[in-house]
């Protein structure tokens, strides 16, 4: 079976929103364009204070606040207008970069966090993407490793839950893994392979609803030992890439 790109997503505001893409342009070193470029960092953040790279423990995130799993989120690049969609919260559009507009965001975000934990404080920009790797990555995963962990836990799985970049279809279930260290092809695009993805709570949410329904985090030590699901992938040589891309590996 012919491996191929089947969703491209990116996440402009980390943790707060996935939006769908037919294509996209990658670049070399780069991470995927607009994904996590803005995050919310809570009033127990300690940035890093040259402004670089900050771990993921420093952001508003599904893993401490499950309705945040539940956004979907529209960027207008040229504008910079992000609009946040929530089933229970509504719509809200606001300008990134803008301190009044991302205020009035912030306030529209606080009733999905839950209380007693730290509070969203202001959203933050950095130097390089803040993917939860230190460097720029691109997340690729495979939706044949995901039917086979749905298949364990005998429910539905939406890719959402793992907040990816590239989902591929065609590959063996958990073949990604045997390619660390390896470059794949996806179009005119190299990548390298650089290392396996360890999992967090959010990825127990049902994105549908930003309720916890199902602990893939169990399922994955159960089935197979680890708690890892997905790669990233470093871009060796950019280009243009398209749904339905074949990809080589």
């Amino acid at each position: 079976m012919t491996a191929r790109l089947e969703i491209i997503c990116r996440h402009p505001l980390k943790g707060h929103g996935r939006e769908e893409l037919a294509s996209v342009r990658l670049s070399g070193g780069q991470a995927l364009p607009w994904d996590r470029v803005w995050a919310v960092a809570h009033d127990a953040a300690r940035l890093d204070p040259e402004g670089g790279w900050s771990r993921c423990a420093n952001f508003a995130r599904g893993a401490k606040a499950p309705e945040l799993m539940a956004l979907e989120s529209r960027l207008d690049e040229a504008t910079g207008d992000l609009t946040l969609r929530h089933p229970a919260q509504g719509e809200i559009t606001f300008r990134l970069g803008d301190e009044a507009a991302m205020a009035r965001a912030l306030d529209w975000l606080r009733p999905l966090n839950p209380q007693g934990r730290a509070r969203p404080e202001r959203i933050v920009t950095a130097s390089q993407p803040l993917t939860d790797s230190a460097w720029p990555s691109v997340s690729v995963l495979s939706l044949d490793t995901l039917d086979d962990l749905a298949a364990r836990m005998g429910i539905d799985l939406s890719p959402h839950r793992f907040r990816g970049n590239l989902w591929v279809r065609g590959w063996q279930p958990w073949q990604e893994f045997d390619l660390v260290g390896q470059e794949i092809a996806i179009g005119p695009v190299r990548l390298l392979v650089r290392e396996r993805i360890t999992r967090c709570k959010a990825t127990t949410v049902d994105p549908a609803t930003g309720h916890v329904a199902g602990d893939t985090l169990a399922a994955l030590q159960s089935g197979w030992g680890h708690q890892d699901f997905g790669v990233y992938a470093e871009v060796i040589t950019g280009g243009t890439i398209a749904l339905g891309d074949e990809v080589l590996a």
